[in-house]
């Protein structure tokens, strides 16, 4: 192994060392909703749309992949009907 890929292992390997001991452990969970927003409804708004949009997200990349190529064979088979 050349002394430059070395190096660069060994640099990768500090920073994700030393990026996962400064890490500190996130509140983040779905019952956490329940605890801080007994007392704020537009919390619980907006906890409810960020679910929302994080659900719909991966069908609206689907469907716009799906759509895309679609049109892409749509197009193909109307040249290929006009060069017979």
């Amino acid at each position: 192994m050349s002394n430059s890929k070395r190096c660069k292992n060994l640099t990768l390997f500090l920073a994700f060392t030393f990026a996962l001991l400064i890490v500190d452990s996130l509140e983040a969970c779905p019952t956490c909703k329940e605890s801080l927003s007994e007392n704020n409804k537009e919390l619980i708004q907006g906890y409810f749309w960020s679910i929302m949009f994080m659900m719909a997200m991966p069908f609206s990349i689907l469907t716009g992949i799906s759509t895309y190529f679609y049109l892409l064979v749509r197009k193909k088979k109307k040249l290929r009907q006009l060069d017979i």
